[in-house]
């Protein structure tokens, strides 16, 4: 049975690419290999078989050709015929009915791995890479030069896998075909079998001197580095992906993805909700009651920060635009700061005897919540 990539990301089936792009990552991160480093060994099999399973589903249906493929047909390729998803012989299947997929597969040449065919370009795999960022580089943008061990296309068979273009003939067994038929009697009369050739192992073709560089493969493992450029305003658990920086593909298939999976440092001051950033910032008791001005520092620079006469601790002051850049938007959050009114300590006599001077020509009307507090 085809997988239902919708159900896989949780999503309705007539989900715009936002939000496919959005469950991705929210799912992405939750099943992300590096979460589960500490885990038991079931346990990171099982979540890096979900990780996979949806990286595959996004794949394809972030790909308008591809979704238009599976909501139509069930696959992702294009329409496939016999086998479990192709239509009328899929009830033949299996040891049950005595393997009629199989003979449907064999006498017609279609459907099934076993017909598959092996010289068809294959995508690369997609990377995962833990990009961990500074609180500063998320908040401006940065340009980082990543290192990834990947696959890449032999630079100098340029993926066939052969020392040259003589090296490489057709196979004598299936004559280039990739397959082998022979005539099998069966209880229902005679049939065709058709068998992938042992010999070229599908592919028609024979190398009789392998590529050195690559030892026959077609490509070699090797560290590249990709050049990516951060936005302003990236946030932990956002995936950034880089198209074609991934595993080089096979028979000329194209190349994978690089998937930055963001992990943003905190940071000592700011608290970060959203695009809003958070701040404390202690103030004597003196500037409370009276009112002032603060210079205060924010990752934009320094600015002023104004306190109201009367400020009371817990008293939040917002400063617009000083918050983080929002996404594939020219727009910034919020800055908010929590006053905290600080007790003045180690106070002398001659203090203590002022304060309660002061104290004493204060009437119950300045204190509105101690009033109330006594009338409840």
């Amino acid at each position: 049975m085809a997988k239902n990539y919708y159900e896989i990301l949780g999503v309705d089936k007539n989900a715009d690419e936002e939000t496919i792009k959005k469950a991705y990552r929210k799912l992405a991160m939750k099943y992300h290999p590096d979460r589960y480093s500490t885990a038991s060994d079931a346990e990171k099999k099982q979540a890096e078989e979900k990780f996979k399973e949806i990286n595959e589903a996004h794949d394809v249906l972030s790909d308008p050709q591809k979704r238009s493929n599976y909501d139509t047909y069930g696959n992702p390729d294009g329409p496939q015929f016999g086998g479990a998803g192709g239509g009328g012989f899929s009830g033949f299947g299996g040891e049950g009915f005595g393997g009629f997929g199989d003979i449907f597969s064999e006498l017609f040449g279609f459907g099934g791995g076993r017909s598959a065919n092996p010289n068809a370009p294959k995508s690369g795999e997609d990377i995962s890479v833990r990009l961990n960022l500074t609180f500063e580089e998320a908040y401006f943008g940065v340009t980082k030069q990543i290192r990834v061990m990947r696959d890449e296309e032999c630079p100098d068979c340029h993926g066939t896998g052969a020392k040259d273009a003589s090296s490489v003939s057709v196979c004598p067994y299936c004559k280039g075909t990739g397959y082998i038929r022979r005539a099998q009697n069966t209880p229902f009369g005679q049939r065709v079998v058709q068998t992938v050739c042992p010999h070229c192992g599908g592919k028609g073709k024979v190398i009789a001197d392998k590529c050195k560089t690559c030892k026959g493969n077609g490509y070699i493992r090797r560290e590249g580095v990709v050049t990516v450029k951060i936005p302003a305003g990236v946030d932990t658990g956002m995936n950034i992906i880089v198209r074609n920086e991934g595993n080089c593909g096979r028979n000329g298939g194209k190349k994978g993805s690089l998937i930055l999976v963001v992990y943003v440092q905190e940071h000592p001051r700011f608290k970060r909700m959203g695009s809003d950033l958070y701040m404390e910032m202690p103030v004597s008791f003196y500037n409370a009651a009276v009112g002032c001005k603060v210079e205060i520092d924010t990752p934009k620079g320094k600015t002023v920060c104004t306190i109201p006469e009367a400020t009371q601790s817990g008293t939040k002051i917002r400063i617009k635009g000083y918050g983080m850049k929002k996404s594939n938007r020219e727009e910034y959050g919020d800055m908010y700061i929590t006053i905290k009114v600080e007790t003045p300590r180690g106070l002398s006599r001659k203090q203590q005897q002022a304060l309660l001077e002061f104290e004493n020509s204060l009437s119950e009307t300045q204190y509105p919540q101690i009033r109330r507090f006594k009338k409840d």
